[in-house]
């Protein structure tokens, strides 16, 4: 019987041959890592993440564990204890992990309310143990803490979470599909963080008229009756599942023979990638394919439709620099490498692969034939179509070029390590790595009452002090405490906080020559650099001639603030007092948005306002309303030190009741020796 809710057709989704084949992969073998989904709004990466479960075979379980252990491979160490000989049947689980979810509801915690009143330690599974072998599905994972991102793929990568905290020790299977999505311009992965995905996948959304016809018409039609629509892809949903289990179970047939692992290598070092994990995961991939594909021998297809996924966000070699992978380069790198064993030299023959989930063997043409062939490579989508993958499907591919690195940007000048900025009052905000604050990780400085059934690392001592004084009142006989849940307390830590960095820069004719703007810029990339390192949330606001302009509301994409400084226009009048205002409002309208991110105004400026009447009076009136409002600043002086220096900057930053910096202080090297030299002076 189908559920009552049934997700869309993984096999009716169109124009996504390559995010499909990277899910299909991760399927057959979880040990690839995972799959990071980078994409626009819009482009139906969700829906084809939760259509993958229904395709996934369902799972033999032990009725009543809690890590779903297998029946025929029982966790010896599992914390539920040894099981009976019994078995039961359940669907492939898909288990979401929400943006804000704390580490205890991901890795699990200590049950406080028996563990005191009853004196055991009993251990309350998290989101891990319910993903075991199933499907753990991240949205928005660039928005995830990086702790957080770290525990889940350290448990991807090794198949099992381990909890070691109050007075817990418990080490449980954790065996799933991780699929992350992300909007890249909400902001990056860290590089460090981006390469432990095993798989990524670019998604944009055709061009092509007809494949967006296509796209609309199968929406429509599931929206006005799913059953007819999901019944109409039941074949092809099957034979999907059925493929999926072959090649499970063909995959420790595969051999890799030492010439493809060969090339593998060579690949990976033509491209210049960090370390060994770009090899282990290519390697990987490329047997999963070889199983998909109906094949125990790994092929030059398999290597290079691996390379294709395992790759791109390999090759980052600064943080500005967008994934991606020049197909033309790793063509070059395969032929300049030492290559597989000839496919007609595999005794055991094999289907084509049309490097797609309905790949393989053509219905049609049982014997099959070389995958190289360019006529098959040409009539993949129809292939793909009588395979039962749905609608012809065609290939949405990324941009394959990564930026201009942050030096090309800005000019000649390198960027620098710069100093930290930080809101110097103390508060209480979202974890991050700049400013001091009351966060969800750091060390304890107190203790709160918790509200309702809310999750959070418990107080062990405060919790008991309150619980105390109420033990006769509530006729305590025996060991323990009588706990209620009004006595459970939460721990109060200090950390550091993430703010939203609002760059307020002044593009008026006044900033001197162009190789002074040039400079500006430099000092801006490489404070954004620092944002980008420490997780903050950025935002642009420009002003010159006669007006403010908003270049970027606030984001947690980086890169696009960079890319917005190319093109940023020099000249003219300097409406200092609007570029304030037009701050205001925008930190005005982010305080709705998101009331637990402090923001931090940095404004960018020599001082000078030419642009209206009593333009500077009128400047120093909006800083001193900013001052009122509690906004944290910094002023970054762009006067010139040679000439006549009128220090109008330094005079705005006492109206701002803002830090005040020179340009050259910008930099963290150049702030130790300019504090030298002033001591020495």
């Amino acid at each position: 019987m189908r559920p009552a809710v049934q997700s869309f057709p993984f096999t009716a989704v169109v124009g996504m041959e390559d995010l499909q084949l990277a899910l299909v992969l991760s399927a057959v073998s979880p040990a690839i890592g995972g799959v990071l989904i980078r994409g626009e709004k819009g482009t139906a990466k969700s829906t084809a993440v939760r259509a993958l479960t229904e395709v996934l075979p369902p799972v033999d379980v032990v009725p009543g564990c809690r890590f779903s252990c297998d029946p025929d491979h029982p966790e010896p160490t599992c914390p539920e204890g040894a099981h009976h000989n019994e078995r039961a049947v359940r669907a492939a689980r898909l288990v979401e992990l929400p943006v804000g979810a704390t580490e205890d509801r991901v890795l699990g915690s200590l049950h406080l309310e028996r563990a005191l009143a009853e004196g055991v330690t009993a251990y309350e599974p998290g989101l891990l143990a319910a993903a075991h072998r199933g499907l753990l599905y991240v949205d928005e994972v660039n928005l995830l803490h990086d702790h957080l991102v770290d525990v889940l793929l350290d448990a991807a990568a090794m198949g099992r979470a381990t909890v070691e905290r109050d007075g817990v020790s418990v080490t449980h299977p954790a065996r799933f599909v991780l699929v992350g999505t992300m909007n890249p311009e909400e902001g990056e992965l860290r590089p460090q963080l981006l390469d432990r995905f095993g798989l990524t996948v670019d998604v944009v959304a055709s061009r092509d008229p007809a494949v967006r016809v296509e796209v609309m018409r199968a929406r429509l039609a599931y929206e006005a009756d799913p059953d007819a629509f999901i019944a109409k892809y039941d074949g092809a949903q099957r034979e999907l599942a059925e493929r999926i289990v072959k090649a499970r179970a063909l995959l420790s047939e595969v051999i890799l023979t030492d010439s493809a692992l060969r090339q593998i290598a060579e690949i990976c070092a033509s491209f210049d990638v960090d370390g060994m994990r770009a090899d282990l995961v290519t390697a990987r991939t490329a047997v999963a394919h070889a199983a998909w594909s109906g094949r125990t021998v790994v092929e030059v297809d398999d290597v290079r439709a691996a390379a294709k996924l395992a790759l791109p966000h390999r090759r980052r070699r600064n943080p500005f620099d967008a994934p991606g992978l020049d197909e033309e380069q790793l063509e070059e790198a395969i032929s300049n490498s030492t290559p597989p064993p000839d496919p007609d030299d595999d005794p055991d023959g094999g289907p084509d692969d049309t490097g797609g989930p309905g790949g393989g063997m053509d219905p049609a043409d049982p014997d099959g034939g070389s995958s190289s062939d360019a006529s098959d490579r040409a009539d993949a989508s129809d292939r793909a179509d009588r395979a039962g993958v749905g609608p012809a499907e065609h290939e949405a591919k990324g941009s394959g070029r990564g930026s201009a690195p942050v030096g090309e940007v800005v000019g000649s000048s390198e960027p620098f390590k710069a100093r930290l900025l930080s809101v110097q009052s103390p508060g209480a905000g979202v974890a991050g790595r700049r400013s001091r604050a009351i966060t969800e990780v750091g060390r304890v400085v107190g203790d709160r009452p918790r509200i309702g059934r809310e999750s959070g690392r418990p107080h062990l001592l405060a919790t008991i002090r309150s619980a105390a004084p109420h033990q006769q009142a509530r006729g305590r006989t025996g060991a323990g405490l009588t706990v209620r849940a009004t006595d459970v307390r939460l721990a109060v830590r200090e950390g550091r906080e993430g703010n939203l960095v609002l760059f307020c820069v002044d593009a008026s004719g006044s900033m001197g020559t162009k190789k002074r703007m040039g400079e500006v810029k430099t000092a801006i990339v490489s404070l954004l650099l620092d944002a980008y390192q420490r997780r903050d949330t950025v935002g642009l606001v420009t002003f010159a001639g006669a007006t403010a302009t908003v270049a970027l509301p606030p984001t947690g994409s980086v890169e696009t603030a960079v890319r917005r400084l190319e093109s940023l226009p020099t000249g003219g009048r300097t409406p200092l007092a609007e570029g304030l205002l037009q701050a205001a409002e925008v930190l005005r309208i982010a305080a709705i948005r998101d009331p637990r991110r402090r923001p931090l105004l940095v404004l960018v400026t020599d001082g000078r306002a030419t642009q209206g009447d009593n333009a500077f009076a009128r400047a120093k009136q909006a800083a001193g309303w900013l001052a009122q409002q509690g906004i944290a600043a910094v002023v970054v002086d762009c006067e010139p030190r040679r000439g006549v220096r009128l220090g109008l900057a330094a005079e705005l930053a006492n109206e701002l009741a803002a830090e005040y910096l020179d340009l050259g202080e910008v930099a963290a090297g150049n702030l130790i020796r300019t504090v030298t030299e002033r001591r020495a002076a």
